[in-house]
């Protein structure tokens, strides 16, 4: 009975134990039952542990787990089979300790040498089923991360057995862990095993673009600390495909010291250790490598690139590249209409292919170089030649316009997904940028993407700005014409009737006007001001601050200079000092300067109002209706001028019926101004409940108060009070309603 006992408990299954002694006619006493069905609890436990860490440690997906369960496997489980031999040792020896009188082996003694194995292989079977069948919950796969974590929860018990057993456990799994991590950041290798189960993963789109999943990282592993360790394997990751090193290898490089700071890290490794040994393989790749390839000026240059075109830093890019685009609108119109009389399939034609996009934008750099060569005196604007390289107008095939979620900064403010594109061209395009080769490590798609919806949203107000400002332009339509005849003809009776004629078609037209030029007006200034606010208070204090920082400047007190000429002197190398200080300890890294960066585009996406749907969706509707109006405006002056010259000359077209179509497009002239009206009004009320909220001032500044010296904290720019005290239409609002009787009537009349 004592070897059947040994030999199930060393984890062969035995019939003695697994048997049903609660029969009355059993040969065991109920305490000798009570001692079986301990033993043969810890025996069933053991045999399960000895299946289930084989089958773990053989086709398990994470690497971590299979370590965890080897070391189970032959570390602890190995002690507890060497407990069965000694026990089985002392036994044959007749140890005194198991043996008692006439050699009697207690089955008590036995046990009790046992028992305090069974609280710990519990608490094993209990690690290996959590990562045989994951959290539970969503049906997914125990992962490397969720198993640290729960090795770490487990130190923290009161049982002394158990968190030393805990401690060898995370030990081992932190080793494993950090064994994928020093591949990623000394060579920029994933791993090649359990690379699904590391918390770097490739992108669907790129393969060699990465982002972290933070469902995979240890709790130890912040996620200021996470971003480090993507920028760091990218960029040798980066280096080592693209070929940009001049050595044959990244690892005949790594420098030693990177190693030494890996080794200092202590078991279990604890969330500021890691984090500033993190921190310090980042500065010495940057200061080694990194500023030799993405210098500060390279930097600054494609940043102010970005501002000149993209946020509309050159007006004379934004108004070329709209006059080219209207002017193509018209040219593909006039081909429709051309074409209509032989197929009826003309608005097929309409449609802008993606050969013209870019033609439009060749047209515009022409435009902007034509500009530039009547200054002679004028050096070579290096600025243009490189947007004229890298910048690039698309058609957007996709749906999405918003920054992709990996982006940790767009979690809580994404940008609304209002389709500003559509409204350049008859077709969804973007203003884009190539990104070359060594500054990709510094921007991202998701930043052009920013960029791009930015770009369409302020191209898109200009864009209806100068639309409504060139209908002033239209001579005719603001004035008597042709004018009424003079003497002596205008002095006959002929000539009479003649000049009352045009005077009653010119003041009805008139009257018609009045509302779309009223409507008009309102839309010019209210878009006028709200451009004013966004450029000139958003934008450019957003980036004023950040090219600040940028540059490293500190604002210094005016000191008067002394009459002393000694202490001028002495206060002069005092002050270089300080400055040559602040330069040093403000060269930023590629990744301080990549996460500035997103913080800039996050403080210019709130306060241009783009992350607030209850704007953006109103302005879009407003810009829609303004071309509306704008084509409607056209629509009846070359009625009129029909009309004209019906009534006048006796040119008549057989094919039109005017005074229908003359009918038909006042009626719309109602409406619309109606609705620009209302867009406006609804716009207006969208600001003071902004207003009223104050969220851009609590989610895009709270660093202000808890940023450290020499972090990048956005500048406080563009409050929309100071919008909205401009912004009074409370009086057209209330007038306009009480003339709407009396406007129907009129037009009742008629």
């Amino acid at each position: 009975m004592l070897h059947e006992i040994l030999l199930s408990l060393s984890g062969h299954p035995s019939p003695l134990l697994t048997a049903d002694h609660s029969a009355p006619s059993s040969i065991f006493s109920p305490s000798e039952r009570a001692l079986l069905s301990s033993v043969a609890h810890l025996s069933e436990l053991h045999h399960k542990l000895i299946a289930n860490t084989a089958a773990i440690a053989t086709a398990h997906h994470s690497s971590i787990c299979q370590a965890i369960a080897t070391s189970i496997s032959l570390t602890h489980l190995t002690q507890f089979q060497r407990k069965v031999l000694e026990v089985e040792d002392n036994i044959l020896r007749k140890d005194s300790a198991s043996v008692g009188a006439y050699n009697i082996v207690p089955l008590t003694a036995i046990v009790q040498q046992f028992s305090g194995w069974t609280r710990k292989m519990e608490w094993f079977t209990e690690i290996v089923d959590f990562m045989m069948r994951g959290n539970g919950v969503d049906g997914r796969k125990c992962s490397g991360a969720k198993a640290i974590n729960k090795l770490c929860d487990a130190v923290q018990t009161g049982y002394t057995d158990i968190e030393e057993a805990a401690l060898s456990l995370v030990e081992v799994a932190e080793t494993a862990w950090l064994k994928q991590v020093s591949a990623w950041i000394l060579y920029g290798r994933l791993p090649s095993f359990g690379r699904e189960d590391f918390f770097v993963q490739n992108t669907t789109k790129d393969l060699e673009d990465y982002q972290v999943n933070h469902e995979l990282l240890p709790v130890f592993v912040s996620a200021p600390t996470a971003a480090s360790l993507l920028f760091i394997g990218r960029s040798l990751n980066h280096i080592r495909v693209r070929g940009i090193s001049h050595s044959t290898s990244p690892e005949l490089t790594v420098p030693s010291s990177r190693l030494q700071q890996l080794s200092t890290l202590k078991f279990p490794i604890n969330s500021a250790s890691f984090t500033r040994v993190i921190a310090t393989i980042r500065l010495s790749l940057s200061q080694t490598t990194l500023q030799k390839l993405l210098p500060l000026t390279r930097v600054v240059d494609i940043l102010s690139l970005l501002r000149e075109f993209f946020l509309l830093g050159r007006g004379e890019f934004a108004m070329a590249l709209i006059t080219e685009a209207d002017e193509k609108i018209r040219s593909r119109w006039r081909r429709a209409d051309n074409l209509a009389y032989e197929k009826r399939d003309g608005l097929g034609d309409i449609v802008v292919k993606e050969g013209e996009v870019s033609a439009i934008l060749a047209r515009t750099w022409a435009a902007m170089g034509l500009l530039q060569s009547h200054n002679e005196d004028q050096d070579e604007d290096e600025q243009l030649e490189l947007a004229r390289d890298l910048v690039r107008l698309i058609i957007m095939k996709g749906t999405s316009t918003a920054p992709s979620k990996s982006s940790p900064l767009f979690n809580a403010t994404s940008i609304a997904p209002t389709p500003f594109r559509n409204l350049l061209l008859s077709v969804p395009v973007i203003l884009t940028l190539q990104i070359p080769s060594p500054l990709d490590l510094f921007l991202t798609p998701s930043d052009l993407q920013i960029y791009s919806s930015i770009n369409a949203y302020l191209l898109s107000i200009r864009r209806a700005h100068i639309r409504l400002t060139e209908l002033w332009k239209v001579t005719s339509l603001r004035r008597d014409h042709p004018s009424p005849p003079g003497p002596p003809y205008g002095s006959s009776k002929s000539g009479q009737a003649k000049v009352y004629t045009l005077r009653k078609r010119a003041k009805q037209r008139s009257v018609a006007m009045r509302r779309v030029w009223a409507t008009s007006s309102a839309a010019v200034f209210f878009l006028g001001e709200t451009e004013a606010y966004l450029q000139g208070e958003v934008v450019v204090g957003t980036w004023s601050g950040f090219k600040t920082w940028l540059n490293g400047e500190r604002p210094h007190p005016s000191i008067s200079k002394s009459t002393d000429d000694d202490e001028d002197i002495w206060l002069e190398a005092a002050l270089e000092s300080a400055q040559s200080q602040t330069e040093s300890r403000h060269t930023h890294d590629p990744q301080t300067l990549a996460d500035a960066h997103r913080k800039y585009l996050a403080a210019l996406s709130i306060g241009l109002l783009l992350t607030k749907s209850s704007f953006t969706d109103p302005l879009y509707h407003l810009l829609q209706q303004i071309d509306h109006l704008v084509a409607l405006v056209h629509r009846i002056h070359s009625i009129w001028q029909s009309l004209d010259l019906e009534d006048d000359e006796g040119v008549v077209d057989a094919f039109s019926d005017f005074r229908k179509e003359e009918k038909d497009v006042k009626g719309q002239l109602v409406l619309i101004a109606e609705k620009v009206k209302g867009a406006i009004e609804e716009l207006v009320r969208s600001l003071r409940e902004i207003d009223q909220e104050k969220e851009g001032w609590e989610s895009g500044f709270e660093e202000l108060v808890l940023g450290d010296e020499g972090v990048y904290v956005a500048s406080k720019v563009g409050r929309v009070d100071r919008l909205l005290m401009k912004l009074d239409f409370r009086g057209w609002f209330v007038e306009e309603t009480n003339k709407d009787s009396a406007d129907e009537d009129f037009y009742d009349a008629e």
